[in-house]
């Protein structure tokens, strides 16, 4: 696939109104997800200068002399991969507290600063955030999707699509790293892949934590990936190493802090007791997960009882992604209860609608399938706004009022 620097990010928009508003702005994600092609794209045309802290010399004057270093900063300015400066924050928020004009600084980083001791602090109130996940499927189709919005207003007429097919394993094979779908898939892509895990592990786990045993990080990952979609287990994690059930944990955060997993939790209500309340695990991208796991399409094509899980963590990333510009918050959980009873993602926008969606590699839908869907319905009252199931047929189906079987295309277009 050839991506080009005028392929769409439709994050741009909010960034630009959050440039207007906020003195500072993080664009923070995975590493190699496209944050410094964003940050610079908003960058050249307002005028911004740019740094990057993945130059030893600027990386060491901004460490030894973080005053100094904010001061000689120009008026407007891109500092890209700031996590690997925390001593910079205090100097930031310094600046900032003498001159709250908006748009002064342009952060990027491939760490959680959120979830790091001490950054988020420095700049509460002075920072707008924005996480950028690897493109999802619209962006690369350059066409908005409009899916949450249809979901939350039970919204799918009835309209035959063509079948993904093989075009569907294709999709979860090539995740959305930009410099992944650039290469061919096979050798060239997972030495790409190899290399991208070796600096994640030795650079940026290294800088944010003081772990020894790094070499357990890529195995970690490895199980990880043959499990996304799973409920978490630490105890069965922990099984495969000569590590501590909280050691594992510990590491499975450094892991979340660097945005390769992810937990869902476990969706509750207050009228039932009778839920799992353990989290879901996810991996972020499909295409890691991939080739982790030596999967390509010949090999997914083959292996249909791999299918279930990454296409669940695929529907599940492809709705952060779509949800991470949209003007509505929506946050995420998995719904089971003690009868094994379940939605593979729950959906609240607000406090008052919700919505479920589970997903199905097969190309028919059986009244069956819907079960976990009403089982939901049931337990959220009047909150329940509509459930999907999506799946890989041609024909978009209402089930009952609010619940339907939606073909797969319609994640990333308007059939």
């Amino acid at each position: 696939m050839n991506l080009s620097s005028l392929t769409p990010r439709f994050s741009h928009r909010i960034l630009s109104e959050a440039l207007e508003d906020s003195p500072v702005v993080l664009i923070h994600g995975p590493r190699q997800c496209g944050k410094s092609t964003l940050a610079k794209m908003l960058g050249d045309a307002l005028s911004y200068d740019y740094m990057t802290f993945d130059s030893d010399v600027t990386r060491d004057f901004a460490s030894n002399d973080p005053i100094g270093f904010v001061d000689r900063l120009s008026e407007r300015v891109i500092l890209d991969e700031v996590q690997r400066v925390p001593q910079l924050f205090t100097s930031l928020k310094a600046a900032v507290d003498k001159d709250r004009q908006p748009g002064r600084f342009l952060l990027t980083g491939s760490a959680n600063i959120l979830l790091l001791p001490n950054l988020a602090d420095s700049l509460a109130g002075r920072m707008a955030i924005q996480r950028l996940y690897p493109f999802a499927q619209c962006e690369l189709e350059e066409q908005e999707s409009d899916f949450l919005d249809r979901l939350f207003a039970a919204d799918f007429p009835m309209r035959q699509v063509d079948r993904l097919k093989d075009n569907l394993l294709e999709r979860i094979v090539s995740g959305g790293y930009p410099p992944a779908l650039s290469r061919p898939e096979g050798r060239r892509r997972d030495l790409w892949y190899r290399d991208y895990l070796d600096t994640v592990v030795q650079r940026d786990v290294r800088e944010i934590s003081h772990i020894r045993a790094l070499d357990a990080l890529p195995r970690l990952l490895q199980i990880t990936a043959a499990r996304t979609a799973q409920l978490l287990n630490l105890t069965e994690l922990a099984s495969a190493f000569q590590l501590s059930r909280p050691t594992i944990g510990e590491y499975l955060t450094l892991l979340e802090n660097i945005f390769l997993v992810e937990r869902l939790p476990s969706w509750h209500s207050n009228q039932t007791s009778r839920l799992v309340k353990a989290p879901k695990l996810h991996m972020g991208d499909t295409g890691l997960a991939c080739s982790l796991l030596g999967l390509t399409t010949d090999v997914l094509t083959r292996t249909r009882d791999r299918l279930g899980p990454l296409l669940e963590t695929f529907v599940y990333q492809e709705l952060r992604r779509l949800s991470s510009w949209h003007d509505r918050r929506h946050d995420f959980f998995h719904y089971r209860d003690k009868d094994q009873v379940e939605v593979d993602i729950v959906i609240e926008r607000g406090i008052t609608k919700l919505a479920g969606v589970e997903v199905k590699a097969a190309a028919t839908v059986k009244a069956a399938d819907f079960k976990g869907l009403q089982r939901l319905q049931k337990v959220a009252g009047e909150r329940f706004a509509a459930g999907v199931v999506l799946y890989d047929g041609e024909m978009c189906i209402r089930f009952t009022e609010k619940l339907f079987a939606v073909p797969l295309r319609w994640l990333w277009g308007r059939p």
